[in-house]
């Protein structure tokens, strides 16, 4: 682990294993601000110069990975976090970010623990209720990404005669129009492409039990793997997996279940980062499928 500056941020630290590299900064946050193979670009976005005004003051995204509340609120959810942040270092290949408590009454905090080899990343988000009541909310764990396209994969398709049931919960919000060609609605994935020449955002969730989520940017392949529990509630009409666009910004997100916390109380959540090189993903649902299924369908 080396001190370095990055992202016009003095006070950031570099965890490598010769592989891949991560850096977070302590200047602000909690934030991921980099995620990628060693001299590769970033597969993260680096947007600084994004800002989201509130009534408590000015709330930035700045790329990467972030830790947030849901459900999505102004301006709950925007408390600004551009403050440095407390941080622990505890082994060369993993440190913890604690971020002062925020406007809203809660700290957020991130354990980012490298693998020893490979491209493997644990992040583990943990929000805790530092008001004076009780409050309802689900760690909501976003990654801004650069661009490409976010997938996002469905119950395997089966015929109405094997399948009378739904297979699985799939949320709109008001602002979707899922007749817009930034989609592609497949029986095997969702998909769902950044386009700088349009603004308008779009979103989509859903209640995810295959346990991952990919982005892909040029030919490399970023992997989310997440859990959930179909004994519990989640937010967005029962959505641990969304994905947003506006432009060529581009978010992938994973949310735990709803959970009552009465003061000092915490909620923890976790989520697994991989990466591929080099990846093709054709052109028809079939090719997709046959190159995800033999990178990510495993045990």
């Amino acid at each position: 682990m080396e001190k370095i500056a990055y992202l016009g941020q003095p006070n950031c630290y570099r965890l490598s294993n010769g592989t891949v590299d991560v850096i977070v900064t302590t200047d602000i946050g909690p934030r991921v601000i980099r995620y990628g193979f060693i001299d590769g670009a970033n597969v993260f976005d680096e947007c600084p110069d994004r800002a989201v005004p509130t009534e408590w003051g000015e709330w930035k995204p700045w790329g990467g990975h972030r830790l947030w509340a849901a459900p999505e609120a102004m301006p709950r959810s925007y408390a600004p976090d551009n403050a440095p942040v407390a941080f622990h270092i505890e082994s060369d290949r993993a440190i913890r970010l604690l971020q002062p408590t925020d406007r809203s009454g809660v700290t957020k905090e991130l354990c980012i623990t490298l693998d020893a080899e490979g491209t493997g990343v644990r992040v583990d988000h943990k929000i805790t209720n530092h008001s004076l009541w009780e409050i309802e909310l689900a760690p909501w764990a976003l990654t801004v990404m650069r661009g490409g396209i976010s997938i996002i994969p469905l119950e395997p398709y089966r015929s109405h005669d094997e399948a009378l049931l739904p297979a699985q919960s799939i949320a709109r919000w008001f602002y979707t129009d899922l007749t817009d060609p930034r989609w592609t609605m497949g029986k095997q994935y969702v998909r769902l492409r950044a386009d700088a020449t349009r603004s308008q955002p779009q979103k989509i969730g859903i209640f995810n039990k295959r346990g991952w989520c990919a982005h892909l940017g040029g030919r490399t392949l970023f992997v989310k793997r997440f859990g959930h529990d179909c004994n519990r509630v989640y937010p967005d009409q029962g959505c641990n997996n969304e994905a947003y666009v506006a432009g060529d910004y581009m978010e992938i997100e994973s949310l735990g279940p709803l959970q009552r916390l009465r003061p000092n109380d915490s909620v923890q959540h976790v989520e697994r980062w991989e990466l591929h090189n080099d990846v093709a993903i054709g052109e028809t649902e079939q090719e997709l499928h046959a190159t995800l299924h033999a990178l990510l369908e495993r045990a």
